[in-house]
């Protein structure tokens, strides 16, 4: 079936037994993962996690609906986490849905999924499964999504910390939700003693790191200034915010620069192309540079290895916040050279 976003959050914070699959599929990775964080949760802290790739499915079907029958080790909760979940992955999902008995839920993370591919369909038309599509919220979304969580946790924010937070978290709900089960913290707050969350609340866990802060690394990488990433790092690291916004923000700015490349490759003039999108005053000088610098193939390439790091960060077992910052020296190195 296919869940919205409140239906799945209920459903992977009270799992039902006839729910095989739940499907979580869409460019947003973080959200999936905040998604089965839930469910793992529900399931009790003593519960088992088996990781699966979807690589692995490919060459053995079976495997999934084995995983899902069989007894934990100690007789309790047991989780399949299926990672990279594609359109190859499709006959162990038939499998797990016609399995005479599963007994452990499967979640299925597939970034690259389409809505209108075989999986999700097969997860829609079936009773045992979940399908739900996760995309970075944006605008009123963000906004929305902020109060939601908020709620969960008996805050009621007032004033503009909603927007603050959405903005400081940049669409990521692991973040965001870490930010918020700060404020509870600090103000006491819990869904049965609710309490309000101002500025000032904000303003004292430091929740609010936004793409002004991080313009200066995101302009040091792309300049290819490597001496200054470091200190440019550690200014942001003082805010204790992760680095998957950082990433975020320097793939879009990457993504700005290939389509302003593309039209100067065209036979545009930069600062014709400058003026045409109205650059901000701020970011003329350094876009000028970067469109000198780089070319379009190697703005895509730059954009692949930043959602990559991103990707990376968000497996289990990673080394986390040094993946992002190790691909951020990387390239500015790369930039570097191109002088």
């Amino acid at each position: 079936m296919k869940a919205t976003a409140p239906q799945i959050r209920a459903a992977m914070d009270a799992p039902k037994p006839d729910i095989r699959l739940y499907l979580l599929h869409g460019p947003d990775e973080s959200g999936a993962a905040e998604l089965s964080g839930r469910l793992v949760r529900a399931l009790g802290p003593d519960a088992e996690r088996i990781d699966v790739d979807g690589k692995e499915l490919r060459s053995n079907p079976g495997l999934l609906a084995d995983e899902a029958a069989s007894m934990s080790l100690f007789g309790g909760a047991r989780l399949i986490r299926v990672s990279n979940a594609d359109e190859f992955t499709v006959e162990a999902m038939t499998l797990l849905l016609n399995a005479e008995r599963a007994g452990n839920p499967v979640v299925a993370i597939g970034p690259g999924l389409k809505a209108s591919g075989k999986l999700v369909k097969l997860a829609i038309a079936s009773s045992a499964a979940m399908a739900h599509a996760c995309y970075v919220p944006e605008g009123a979304n963000a906004v929305q999504l902020v109060q939601m969580v908020a709620r969960e946790h008996g805050l009621r924010l007032t004033g503009d910390v909603p927007q603050r937070l959405a903005t400081a978290c940049n669409g990521d709900r692991a973040i965001l939700t870490r930010e918020i089960e700060k404020l509870a913290l600090y103000l006491d707050a819990a869904p049965d003693r609710p309490r309000d969350a101002d500025a000032h609340a904000l303003d004292e866990i430091g929740a609010d790191i936004g793409e002004d802060d991080m313009f200066g690394a995101i302009e040091a990488v792309i300049d290819g200034r490597v001496a200054d990433i470091g200190a440019e790092l550690a200014g942001l690291g003082e805010g204790s915010s992760s680095a998957i916004p950082l990433l975020r923000s320097l793939a879009r700015r990457l993504v700005t620069l290939a389509e302003l490349r593309a039209e100067v490759e065209a036979g545009a003039r930069i600062d014709d192309v400058i003026e045409k999108h109205r650059i901000f005053f701020k970011e003329k000088g350094s876009t000028s540079r970067a469109l000198r610098r780089w070319n379009a193939a190697q703005l895509a390439r730059a954009v692949e290895r930043t959602r990559m790091a991103e990707r990376a960060m968000m497996s289990s077992a990673s080394a986390g916040e040094v993946l992002a910052e190790a691909e951020c020296v990387a390239i500015a190195r790369a930039s570097a050279r191109m002088r």
